[in-house]
């Protein structure tokens, strides 16, 4: 992921037209916290694997022990998060953050949430947002030593703020901000997904996933399978947090939710379950206004010069210790969305669901579904305008869908540059329709899987893919990535799949011999000529290398390290020299730390977490897929496999599920036993049951307790 933008052109952006003053830390609350006239309970019991089952009365006290539960195992991340979303990460954290502040600002998330959450957010989804603002309160309450405490007390109105500043994060907006920013005018003809720290330091990013469905007709014992694989960064925002969320109103999910959720974001309930894998439409268009030569606030549209929106800002920067410089400059908006004013031009930048506020009452109605019928409702309501969606249930149903908001656009237009702003025929304001998208309900081969890669191909069949309306502006995949290659061939291979072959596929490990990675080797063979021995000696087993990345795999390591995939074959960049390059220094790194290059990988290749230290198998591009760092000698695992779920309806509708998380549940408490217990399972390959039978929880039950808010007196 590239960095763009020199961190002196960002302090000097900041700077330059500034107003300064000092300011310290206001007084942190002593008083009763005043979020909502409700008071939310709920029983939390930790299993012996520690993820908490947390049970309520009603949904809005389950989720306010979620959000308690979840602030003991991760409070950090929750808090940064809710900074950002409130525009103090540069409070806290200096310069390095106030892009995001920056951001937040200029995307106009309080702008949107004080004149609108009142009216459009229903009475029903603000007591859920109040009851897990209530929640991380309590915490907080209970734990003043570790926080921040501008930010408290929250309300129901930063958690809808949480979303609104992350999702277009999620489809690349900082991004595109970052070209932006650049000091010439931009092209956006290369891969605008590419990787901007300094307006993202928090990392919120998506990598990859798979998600896989076998109805009952194509099962061997007629059971109806569904597997849950995103490849998460291993920390920060966007690593998942197992729980179950319990209520007697009808709440009762177990799955995956990042920090900051209110509810699960992929798993299961009794009835039904979902997952996601992340997708690329083109979900966001710039701009260029044409300036009025008198008025530097004017643009023109459609013949007429029309003001430009503007409004001040205000941004604290952390100078030192507890003193801040409060930085005073004008955002700007048009027609369009937020503006940037540049040296090289002015321009306006929209993307799809620009001002929504609805995404946590999608997932309300997602993790209430009790059916198809309900749960393809929830999902047009479209409030979450990316991720491939894939849905099974106890009924046998199985459904695809390549969900996103994309805009309908005008012919005639360049929409992968930057589009002239100075009339309407350009400034879309509709969506392609949720059932127009490329999707396949029980489909005729009984399997779907989708591991980021051509919708249209979900089945390996055309015919057995739908959509209406759909133009290459919609910027849809059209690649196979090696997951979908050996997905379609080992799931679509296999006519009657048995569970453990289920299971087994999910970890596959090879590569297939059409995917990048082979491409990249036999493309560096054929070019590469050498008189030196070692490198002979390398090449050489390259050459020989079976493509498969088992623990004991001599050749894997070497190939990992010298090769720099990408999910797109198109994308891949032979080059001779720097590969050549690359080759010279994974030999170097293997040698230094193992005396040779032809190291199994599984001793090269490790989970690191505290004071374990555990084997992994599998590789970039794999089934198994894991992304790792060079560091201290060893090529450590940072991202891909993490939580992992495997959901299964027997023929009579009884559910039963398996998980499998990398580390464990806290995340930040080094001295917890929860803190990397499931990490040796999570090396071996294997996967521990889900309880969510209260009577199944208590017979493997580590602890149980009560929460109430009803204590967080003034």
């Amino acid at each position: 992921m590239i960095q763009i933008i020199n961190r002196i052109h960002i302090i000097l952006f900041f700077i330059l037209f500034s107003v300064y003053s000092c300011s310290s830390m206001a007084p942190f609350m002593t008083s009763k916290v005043d979020n909502s006239t409700r008071t939310f309970s709920a029983d939390i019991y930790r299993d012996i694997m520690g993820v908490p089952h947390i049970f309520g009365k009603t949904d809005a006290d389950a989720v306010f022990g979620l959000a308690f539960a979840h602030a003991e195992d991760d409070f950090k991340t929750i808090q940064d998060l809710l900074l950002g979303a409130r525009g103090m990460l540069g409070a806290k954290y200096g310069v390095k953050f106030s892009p995001v502040d920056y951001y937040v600002e200029l995307i106009g998330v309080w702008e949107d949430i004080n004149n609108r959450y009142d009216d459009e957010i229903p009475e029903h989804i603000k007591l859920i947002c109040e009851a897990y603002a209530q929640g991380i309160n309590k915490y907080a309450f209970e734990h003043q030593q570790e926080v921040e405490k501008e930010l408290f007390p929250l309300t129901g109105k930063d958690i809808i703020a949480g979303w609104m500043y992350q999702i277009p994060y999620l489809y690349g907006i900082e991004k595109v901000l970052g070209k932006l920013f650049k000091s010439s005018k931009p092209s956006f003809s290369s891969n605008i997904t590419s990787k901007n720290d300094d307006f993202d330091p928090l990392n919120i990013d998506l990598i990859g996933s798979n998600v896989i469905a076998v109805a009952p007709n194509k099962s061997e014992d007629g059971y109806t399978r569904l597997l849950l694989n995103t490849h998460q960064p291993w920390s920060g925002p966007t690593a998942w947090y197992e729980a179950q969320i319990h209520s007697e109103d009808g709440l009762n999910m177990t799955g995956g939710l990042f920090p900051g959720s209110p509810l699960v974001n992929h798993g299961h309930n009794e009835n039904i379950g979902w997952s996601f894998t992340s997708n690329n439409p083109d979900l966001i268009d710039i701009y260029e206004l044409e300036i009025n030569p008198l008025n530097e606030n004017q643009y023109l549209y459609d013949g007429e010069w029309r003001n430009l929106d503007s409004r001040e800002i205000k941004l604290k920067i952390k100078i030192l210790g507890p003193f801040k410089w409060t930085v005073k400059k004008k955002v700007y908006k048009s027609i369009h969305g937020p503006v940037l004013k540049q040296s090289h031009g002015t321009y306006a930048i929209k993307y799809a669901g620009i001002n929504e506020m609805r995404t946590v009452e999608q997932f309300y109605r997602m993790n209430k579904s009790k059916n198809m019928k309900e749960f393809k409702s929830a999902m047009e309501m479209q409030a979450l305008p990316m991720y491939n969606t894939g849905y099974a249930d106890k009924e046998g149903d199985i459904f695809y869908v390549y969900n996103a908001l994309i805009p309908i656009r005008s012919k005639g237009y360049n929409w992968n540059q930057i589009v002239k702003g100075n009339t309407s025929k350009t400034n879309w304001d509709e969506y392609i329709k949720f059932q127009n998208l490329p999707q396949t309900t029980n489909p005729p081969s009984g399997y779907f899987q989708n591991c980021n890669a051509n919708p249209f191909l979900a089945t390996g069949f055309l015919e057995e893919i739908t959509s209406k309306g759909i133009t290459k502006d919609a910027g849809i995949e059209t690649h196979q990535t090696n997951r979908s290659l050996r997905a379609i061939k080992l799931y679509g291979g296999d006519r009657k799949i048995s569970r453990s072959e289920f299971y087994n596929y999910k970890f596959d490990n090879q590569y297939a011999k059409n995917s990048v990675m082979a491409f990249a080797i036999d493309s560096f063979i054929e070019d590469f000529k050498t008189e030196d021995l070692e490198l002979l000696a390398a090449v050489d087993l390259l050459k020989n290398w079976n493509l498969r990345t088992d623990f004991d795999n001599r050749a894997a390591a070497l190939a990992i390290l010298t090769f720099p995939l990408e999910f797109d074959i198109s994308d891949y960049e032979h080059d001779l020299a720097q590969i050549t390059k690359n080759l010279k220094e994974s030999i170097s790194k293997l040698k230094s730390s193992f005396g040779r290059f032809d190291v199994p990988l599984g001793q090269v290749q490790r989970l690191i977490r505290g004071d374990v230290s555990y084997p992994l198998d599998g590789g970039p591009g794999n089934m198994r897929a894991i992304y790792s760092t060079w560091e201290d000698g060893r090529m450590v695992a940072k991202v891909g496999d993490c939580y992992v779920q495997i959901v299964e309806w027997s023929p009579e509708g009884k559910v039963s599920a398996k998980s499998i998380h990398q580390f464990g549940s806290s995340t930040n408490d080094k001295n917890s036993k929860f803190f990397n217990n499931q990490s040796k399972l999570f090396s071996e390959k294997k996967m521990k049951p889900v309880w969510s039978n209260i009577n199944d929880i208590k017979k493997n039950l580590h602890s149980s307790y009560s929460v109430t808010s009803n204590n967080l007196i003034k």
